[in-house]
């Protein structure tokens, strides 16, 4: 449990500090500003995507395989591949902002921003991943807390000095990138450039079809939904706003089990319970988090309490489905659940085109039972658990 939460504060730091920020900003430059997370949050799935493949591809590979080069290649690998597909959004920044019907003119400084500080927090990504991988938590703990420290106090520091936008975002971006350069050259050692990345996608392809597939439904959904005017923009940043930081904490649930499948030191029954006692944590903070922040918002209770709604519904059933899958993912039968997280992003992609404001939620609870459902009848046809919480094999799945 202790390394659970240790991973998941490093998670939750990560997320939560830039929605601290945003919220500052708006309170100390212009009160647009908090919309930019909102804005930019279907590239955290190609943030989430790199490290898939180049991060934890590469070190479960490094686990199973025995390859030794494999997390350092990985590394330099996703840092040149990051660098060209958010340097591309950043150069048609305007493009994109205009796509997701927002008036570019107010947001082009921190749109460029917030992309080119997502390239920064994946390599920074690649770097805690490793270091989850090597049993040295505590370091990823205390490089986590540094950098995202210096990235608020830089950026809050700068905006109430001036108002200049682009002064506030280049200050900030050096600060980080000189941080995460230096705690990246720190992980290199003398290695050879060997990049199985067929293998990194075949460990991993559950949570590739997943980021591929939530950025297309993110980007289309939030466009879609965006259009129906202020109050249901508002309210969905504000779910957005209250839940991101525990959805991402949610991720240690899957860095720990996937940890101890590759490593033969898996126990479902206590993965399972950590994994729910840490949703009691999570959910307790979500509310915290509505109560104290509900005031400085405009918002439509009824319009906010829906959209809050569906994330309730897929927090309780994420663990065991998150577990299950994990299992499923790392032992022999990638392929099948790999169909099945296509079928349901394929299924949530087209309900978030309903003409309606709610067709992101509407798309995220009816997929997500749907996966739940499967993962189950999957897992159980091939395995069973006993008492003691280990896992064997169905031997009569095959008869």
């Amino acid at each position: 449990m202790k390394r659970l939460l240790r991973i998941a504060s490093n998670l939750a730091i990560f997320s939560f500090i830039p929605i601290l920020s945003w919220f500052c900003l708006g309170l100390l430059v212009d009160k647009n500003l908090v919309n930019v997370f909102t804005l930019t949050y279907p590239l955290q799935f190609i943030f989430a995507l790199l490290k898939s493949i180049f991060a934890t591809g590469a070190n479960i590979s490094k686990e199973k395989d025995k390859d030794e080069n494999a997390v350092l290649s990985g590394m330099t690998a996703g840092t040149v591949v990051g660098l060209i597909i958010f340097g591309l959004f950043a150069i048609n920044a305007k493009k994109y902002v205009e796509f997701m019907n927002i008036d570019f003119e107010i947001y082009k400084e921190f749109a460029v921003y917030s992309i080119l500080q997502l390239y920064i927090q994946s390599v920074f990504s690649f770097v805690l991943e490793k270091l989850y991988f090597d049993g040295e938590e505590k370091k990823a703990n205390k490089y986590c807390i540094q950098l995202n420290l210096l990235n608020f106090i830089v950026l809050i520091i700068t905006a109430i000095f001036t108002k200049n936008k682009m002064i506030i975002a280049g200050i900030t971006l050096m600060a980080i990138f000189v941080y995460v350069l230096v705690v990246a050259i720190k992980q290199y050692k003398k290695f050879k450039f060997e990049l199985h990345i067929i293998k990194y996608i075949k460990y991993e392809s559950v949570e590739i079809a997943n980021n591929i597939l939530f950025f297309l439904i993110f980007l289309f959904g939030l466009s879609n939904a965006m259009e129906f005017g202020e109050k249901y923009t508002v309210a969905l940043n504000f779910v957005a706003l209250i839940t991101d930081t525990q959805w991402d904490s949610f991720e240690a649930i899957s860095t720990v089990a996937k940890i101890d499948i590759s490593k033969n030191e898996f126990n479902y029954i206590e993965h399972r319970n950590n994994a729910y006692k840490l949703l009691v944590v999570l959910l307790t903070t979500t509310f915290i988090m509505l109560l104290i922040s509900y005031k400085f918002y405009d918002l439509d209770l009824k319009i906010t309490l829906i959209y809050l709604s569906f994330e309730l519904v897929n927090f309780i059933i994420y663990p065991v489905y998150k577990i299950k899958t994990c299992y499923l993912q790392l032992t022999k039968l990638a392929k099948e659940v790999t169909t099945n997280k296509i079928i349901a992003g394929i299924v949530r992609f087209l309900l978030s085109l309903l003409k309606t404001p709610y067709c992101t939620g509407i798309g995220q609870v009816t997929s997500s039972l749907y996966q739940f459902l499967m993962v189950n009848i999957m897992f159980h046809k091939n395995f069973v658990i006993d008492r003691e919480g280990k896992v064997f094999k169905n031997n009569g799945a095959n008869k």
